[in-house]
């Protein structure tokens, strides 16, 4: 079948783009034993509202089930709504777990350290992301009673927590994802701060401080801060808090980690008070939860409220109505990887309603992102969401009841006499489902205006942002050539052939400053019960100073966390804070020995057979030479340089494990499979074979920063994620 056959066959007669279809097959849609689709999106849409809609008999055995079915069809077929990615991928299925959200509880002793490494294998396994406080493990070098040695501390066992998440395959469609939080009075902050600045360590963990309003208040002051010893509850030392607080600001500009969460503030609006406080959140950050709840998410698309300029309100209602339906049906629905953690989620009934293409409601609306009118807007319709929202659970509680505990919670007393579940709204990262929906993603401003599309053994395809292309065509300014020179960049802000108000309309996320970034955020998170998960984007240029100001601008907003990243600021070598540079000391390689022994390894490759020589003489490996089967084009000469190169390396007293770390995970068009390893390119059949010859273990390839390792695409930074618009690649989903 060709691939514009097959992606009619997937889309049918829904308006799916491209990117949609490619991503749907890719990890949603359902597959045989050979992997090949066995469903189209319509019939992926209806499995999902069909289940969902099934719930209802639950509740009254007359439930007109079939007109509750269409209506969740309707919102998702026609991309008004779409629930979290687990449910569009699970529900209606034999493994049945639709929830995305999991936070399991780390108290400090090996048997709940190692329960919760079993309980987060279980809950990886079956596509959820999990998130933990290791603030009550003591710490590092604090004395153990019943062996009478001593604690490796929590950044220990949060290592074992990462082996055990690389080691579970989620089915092939979703990666685990880890959040990991450590309180800011810990004793052992400040090595959790810098845990992540080698950028190889802990891959499959998002960190973040939790920070307290004591804390804060003793930056502003410059007072001395404690740090207390959670197993004695004893001061052990005092710090300076300004001090600290720029260990984790330089940690966060080199590195984009970690992030940091207000737990004061997150508590401040803890539905829940009475069964105690909220020490931890999912991975991205934006759904803070107790021990064992899990949290089921769904994302409104703004860009389909949008009638003649207008937001129409009157749309927008059914649509909240109809998805805080669907969600709190989806918690009856689920089948969840634990017994406790199914009781505690219908105890509470927690729902998580948000947003996605924000940006492209507001350029419907003509309103450029960094505007005042813009934060305006923002802060109008979630207020709206978040009052239907609460009607909507209060309208369910009349025919269901309310959550259990809803006596003592914040509800309790509060003139609120029903509600179904304990929280109904976050803003959610829409990474993938807003791919699904054409729409750009939660509250972010637009990545790109144009980028390029690889498909087919590197076919390239220029995509441009269709409200754009509309605009520009109506404009009379539209060129193919035009598009394909902004796709360089996606960005229009230096074109002078293109008029002052759109380039101001149609901005990125790198031309909004970053204070615009916090203020939106500041927008949604005034009408959002739970959190909101958002990228703060900072230039290259960009100072650690100008981050320390965001942070205290957040704090004083009143958010719940923040994430930060500077451009290109993963791609550089990790910094050592503190230390002075050197001056670069040139090195001259040593001659060409004029004897040497070596070994010549065939090893095959997309682009035929590669025959690798590697050579040592009485000082070690000094040369390598590689030649393709087949002779002559620019791939051998390539390959000729390649070799070069690393023989001038390996004389200049490179080591050879450093060379394999640089050369392994290179990707072209043609990867291919050999004896159950894949070889990607030939530069990483060249690691391979030097791997071999040196008995030095090759690394698995890390993500870049700037190209999805699945297809080639730009990546997006997301909550602290990486998300790839062309094929749903997610880091962290």
């Amino acid at each position: 079948m060709g691939q514009l056959a097959e992606s009619r066959t997937i889309a049918g007669e829904l308006p799916l783009s491209p990117n949609a279809v490619v991503v749907l097959k890719r990890r949603y849609l359902k597959k045989d034993d050979n992997g090949e689709v066995t469903e189209g999106a319509q019939e992926m849409f209806r499995r999902v509202a069909e289940t969902i809609a099934q719930v209802d008999r639950d509740y009254d055995p007359k439930a007109e089930v079939a007109a509750t079915t269409r209506k969740f069809y309707e919102l998702m077929a026609g991309l008004y709504f779409m629930p979290n990615s687990p449910t569009l991928m699970n529900a209606g299925r034999e493994l049945g777990q639709l929830s995305a959200c999991f936070v399991l509880p780390v108290e400090d002793s090996i048997d709940s350290i190692f329960d919760a490494i079993k309980h987060t294998a279980m809950i990886h396994k079956s596509g959820g992301g999990t998130g933990f406080s290791f603030s009550r493990i003591r710490p590092e070098n604090d004395g153990v009673q019943s062996t009478k040695g001593v604690a490796s501390g929590p950044i220990s066992f949060m290592n074992i927590f990462d082996v055990a998440t690389e080691t579970i395959k989620q089915g092939g469609t979703r990666r685990g994802a880890n959040m990991g939080i450590l309180r800011v009075d810990h004793p052992d902050i400040e090595r959790f701060i810098t845990c992540k600045n080698d950028t190889r360590r802990l891959t499959n963990f998002n960190i973040s401080v939790g920070l307290t309003d004591a804390f804060m208040e003793a930056v502003k002051n410059k007072e001395d801060f404690p740090l207390i010893n959670p197993r004695t509850g004893e001061e052990v030392k005092k710090v300076k808090a300004h001090a600290l607080f720029d260990l984790i600001v330089e940690s966060a500009w080199a590195t984009g980690e970690p992030g940091i969460i207000f737990l004061d503030a997150i508590n401040r609006d803890n539905s829940l008070p009475h069964l105690g406080d909220i020490e931890s959140t999912n991975p991205c950050g934006e759904q803070p939860l107790l021990p064992y709840e899990s949290c089921n998410l769904g994302s409104l698309n703004l860009a389909k409220v949008v009638k003649d300029g207008a937001i129409d309100y009157t749309q927008l209602k059914k649509m909240v109505h109809t998805a805080v339906h669907f969600l709190d049906n989806v918690i009856d629905a689920n089948k969840f990887p634990l017994e406790v953690i199914r009781e505690r989620t219908l105890d509470n009934r927690k729902i998580g309603l948000g947003v996605m293409g924000f940006a492209d409601m507001l350029i419907q609306m003509g309103i450029p992102y960094n505007s005042e009118d813009a934060v305006k807007v923002g802060e109008e319709v979630m207020a709206f969401i978040q009052k239907e929202a609460r009607q909507a659970s209060a309208v369910l509680a009349d025919r269901r009841g309310n959550f259990k505990y809803y006596a003592g919670s914040r509800y309790d007393g509060n003139g609120v006499g029903r509600m179904r579940n304990a929280t109904t709204t976050t803003i959610a990262p829409t990474g993938t489902i807003s791919i699904i929906a054409g729409c750009s993603s939660g509250i972010e401003p637009l990545f790109a205006i144009s980028y390029v599309r690889r498909v087919l053994e590197g076919t390239e395809l220029v995509e441009v942002h269709p409200y754009f292309e509309e605009l520009a065509k109506r404009r009379g300014f539209y060129s193919t050539e035009l598009m394909r020179q902004i796709a360089q960049t996606g960005s229009i802000r230096e074109f002078k052939e293109i008029p002052q108000d759109v380039r101001r309309l149609f901005v990125t996320a790198h031309e909004v400053s970053p204070q615009w970034h916090i203020r939106l955020q500041a927008a949604f998170q005034k009408y959002t019960d739970n959190a909101v998960s958002k990228t703060v984007n900072f230039p290259h240029q960009a100072t650690a100073d100008d981050v320390r100001q965001v942070y205290l601008m957040a704090y004083d907003l009143g958010l719940k966390g923040v994430t930060i990243y500077r451009d290109g600021s993963r791609d550089q070598q990790v910094l050592s804070f503190g230390a002075k540079l050197k001056e670069i000391e040139y090195i001259t390689p040593r001659p060409r020995p004029e004897r040497t022994t070596g070994a010549t390894e065939l090893i095959n490759t997309g682009c035929g057979k590669l025959y690798v020589t590697v050579n040592k003489d009485e000082l070690g490996f000094c040369e390598v030479f590689a030649q393709m089967g087949k002779t002559g084009g620019c791939a051998s000469s390539q390959i000729e340089s390649t070799g070069r190169l690393i023989s001038l390396a390996l004389r200049s007293g490179v080591k050879i494990d450093s060379i394999i770390k640089q050369i392994t995970g290179i990707r072209c068009p043609s990867p291919i499979w050999q004896n159950g390893h894949q070889v990607l390119s030939c530069p990483d059949a060249i690691a391979k074979v030097l791997s071999n010859v040196a008995q030095v273990e090759a690394p698995a390839p890390t993500l870049t920063m700037a190209a999805c390792p699945d297809c080639g695409g730009a990546i997006e930074h997301e909550s602290g994620c990486l998300v790839c618009r062309g094929c749903g690649f997610s880091k962290c989903s």
